[in-house]
């Protein structure tokens, strides 16, 4: 169940947001306080599973050997052999256009060098790297949690944000959402809820309501 400040912040958000004619997405605004975001191991990167997803899909790439590939190829968007990789990787156009078009890779473990080194240049600036796999696995949870995952990240500023929902979904639903995210959150930083400043919620194109 969610929290009441975070489904009551949810609800005005969604109210208040005019009608349009695509599906808004929505948005939490996080503000860290009394955090020196320079130092690196300050600064947040979590995946966190959403109890409710995201309200859209959420493309994959798997890259691998023949064996992954096979495996992969009734659950994940698109597979790639490490020859496919090296042909895309050649290519800086169907490059980016690759790194823009999937939210998630994964790569066998024994294939993270090669990906770093074609095509880290492109996915590493995205916040994309693969995440590993190990021979022999089966590809398919893996996948499945991805497609429910948000990834949370600081960088070096004290205000990001992070995709919870989009307006199609219930308020209660996006409030879940919310609450696991700033639940993982607070467990990263080192002084749990006194580094976070405020959090907002938002639709694309709506107006701020604050949580806390």
């Amino acid at each position: 169940m969610a929290e009441k400040a975070t489904l009551q912040a949810v609800k005005k958000a969604l109210e208040k947001s005019k009608k349009r004619n695509f599906v808004e997405a929505v948005d939490i605004s996080i503000n860290l306080k009394d955090i020196d975001l320079s130092v690196p191991k300050n600064r947040i990167v979590d995946d966190v599973i959403l109890p409710n997803g995201r309200g859209r899909a959420i493309k994959i790439c798997v890259i691998g050997g023949s064996e992954l590939v096979q495996k992969a190829k009734s659950v994940a968007d698109r597979v790639l052999t490490a020859d496919e990789l090296g042909k895309i990787a050649d290519d800086k156009k169907e490059a980016k256009k690759m790194a823009a078009q999937f939210d998630y890779f994964i790569a066998e473990a024994s294939l993270m060098p090669v990906v770093g080194k074609r095509l880290g240049i492109v996915l590493a600036p995205r916040g994309k790297m693969p995440r590993p796999i190990q021979p022999g696995a089966d590809p398919k949870p893996i996948i499945e949690n991805l497609r429910k995952t948000v990834t949370v990240r600081s960088k070096d500023h004290k205000t990001f944000h992070a995709p919870v929902g989009t307006a199609a979904m219930t308020p209660e639903q996006i409030a879940e959402n919310i609450d696991m995210i700033l639940k993982r959150l607070t467990t990263k930083l080192e002084r749990g809820t006194m580094n976070i400043g405020s959090v907002f919620v938002k639709t694309t194109m709506g107006p701020a309501e604050r949580i806390m």
